[in-house]
């Protein structure tokens, strides 16, 4: 579930993510954890990505979240919530 932000006009709207956004991966299962958004790779997200001679596909995802832990995890937008 996501939190909702006053928008001004007596009616409450998602929290945006964004670069800096404090959020929880992987929410509601044993895998939750907290953590920041680092970086948006926006309109990159679902291309195919190259690793040297390796070429995957649909592999990319929107979001790199550094988690509390350290931890460095790559999520797409149905997979975190803002805090």
């Amino acid at each position: 579930m996501s939190k909702r932000v006053d928008d001004g006009q007596g009616e409450s709207a998602p929290i945006p993510l964004a670069v800096d956004t404090p959020v929880i991966v992987f929410p509601g299962t044993a895998e939750q954890q907290g953590g920041v958004i680092v970086e948006d790779f926006g309109d990159s997200a679902g291309q195919a990505v190259e690793i040297g001679t390796h070429r995957i596909v649909g592999a990319a995802r929107r979001w790199a979240v550094r988690l509390n832990d350290g931890n460095l995890v790559f999520v797409d937008s149905h997979q975190i919530s803002p805090l």
